[in-house]
């Protein structure tokens, strides 16, 4: 079953922890379980997801470095469907943990391998580096999701994650593809947007999503309320672009059910605590 997704850019400030949340929490509402694992230790999809970085006493850090059930370690966010393996700035130190590992870059995938059949979709929020933990992400995966700001400087270091895509695919992970691309931050007043759409669309082909993502200040406002855009302004034109993007992710991806979970809805997980932790966020 291909159902692992890694939303990975080694740049910064594309768009990709919005992309993952954002999509999960839509794909979420459409019926479907959704695990994010929170791979960046800047943690920004657990916090856009209602939980306190600071309460957390297991995550992502324990799962790739620490023999620990995977299972034991998933909370359920105030989002339907929507389940978490969050982290925070202890991941950061991951990498050196990792070094003299035997098969280090397989850590993340067999713990993955556990996880698989209780999901529809796993995606993992990768941090904006290509080191070990992305590797890890990558090879655990079964499809890349690029996002991709509409601007020139992104293009330029599309090439470095390309490559890096090949090499693990090469030599560590055959079935890898590249599951899609989705264009982020675009100012459509602007000639450089057009060319970018432009020029991504002739490479990646059909591989690019069809709806294209906006600048939009209630994407950006979202997360300091802990909640995904898609939640906070559903009525947005970027909430709007997220939601035909989780219809083609769903079209393209999702032809199959997940029967009899291990985790169930309000079970084995601390949603009471997650519910309190979330309510703090819910006014403003």
């Amino acid at each position: 079953m291909k159902n692992v997704f890694s939303f990975c850019n080694q740049k910064g400030g594309v768009g990709k922890t919005t992309s993952a949340i954002n999509v999960a929490t839509l794909l979420g509402k459409l019926g479907h379980r959704v695990l994010i694992l929170d791979m960046d230790s800047q943690a920004n999809a657990t916090s856009g997801l209602g939980i306190e970085k600071p309460s957390i006493e297991f995550t992502t850090y324990q799962l790739i470095v620490e023999n620990v059930d995977p299972l034991a370690l998933v909370k359920q966010t105030a989002f339907d469907n929507v389940f978490l393996i969050p982290s925070n700035p202890d991941l950061a130190a991951a990498d050196l943990e990792l070094i003299n590992r035997e098969r280090r870059e397989y850590c993340l995938k067999e713990k993955i391998e556990t996880l698989k059949s209780d999901f529809e979709a796993i995606l993992i929020d990768c941090p904006p580096s290509l080191g070990m933990i992305t590797i890890n992400s990558l090879v655990s995966s079964d499809y890349i999701i690029i996002p991709l700001q509409c601007e020139y400087y992104a293009l330029e270091g599309l090439g470095q994650l390309l490559h890096s895509f090949e090499l693990v695919k090469q030599n560590l992970n055959n079935s890898l593809e590249i599951g899609g691309v989705i264009l982020t931050m675009a100012d459509f007043r602007t000639n450089l947007t057009q060319q970018v759409i432009e020029e991504v669309r002739n490479y990646f082909k059909e591989k690019v999503f069809q709806s294209v993502i906006p600048r939009s200040v209630k994407l950006s406002e979202a997360p300091s309320f802990g909640k995904p855009a898609v939640i906070y302004d559903p009525h947005n034109k970027g909430s709007k672009s997220y939601e035909e993007i989780a219809h083609e992710f769903e079209k393209r991806f999702l032809n199959f059910e997940i029967r009899n979970p291990k985790i169930e809805t309000n079970s084995k997980l601390e949603s009471s605590n997650i519910s309190n932790e979330s309510s703090e966020h819910s006014d403003f």
